[in-house]
């Protein structure tokens, strides 16, 4: 796995749980990524500049799924964050990486580095077209 394949990586990131928040963030910031959020606000998603996405599933009581939803169809890739598994998703989400809470940062990370992965592939695939 490429270590460097988070690096530059625009990230949205919804969670409202603070300390979560705060821990994951710098995570994120100190791969290279340029972190959009922490929000709790979900409009980003559907309009924002962003490459990848972390959504945690339940934010204020709702869920997050209108957003990945949203995502998905602005082919962007994101990881759902959730401490039930993936038997509480819709059937349309349960293809999508997941992390269980309460997890490990090597698991954040590895999963940071797979989102900017397949970032960089869709570019690839993209600039094969022009």
């Amino acid at each position: 796995m490429d270590s460097d394949a988070a690096r530059g990586l625009r990230v949205l990131f919804v969670e409202d749980a603070w300390l979560i928040a705060e821990m994951v963030a710098g995570v994120l910031v100190d791969m290279g990524c340029e972190v959009i959020g922490p929000v709790a606000s979900l409009a980003l998603a559907r309009t924002g500049d962003v490459q990848a996405a972390i959504l945690d599933v339940t934010i204020r009581g709702g869920e997050v799924f209108a957003v990945a939803e949203a995502l998905l169809a602005r082919g962007i890739p994101f990881i759902l964050a959730t401490g039930y598994g993936k038997w509480s998703l819709p059937e349309s989400l349960q293809g999508q990486p997941c992390l269980s809470k309460p997890f490990i940062l090597p698991q954040l990370e590895a999963q940071v580095r797979c989102l900017g992965e397949r970032v960089c592939d869709e570019a690839g695939k993209q600039d094969l077209l022009f």
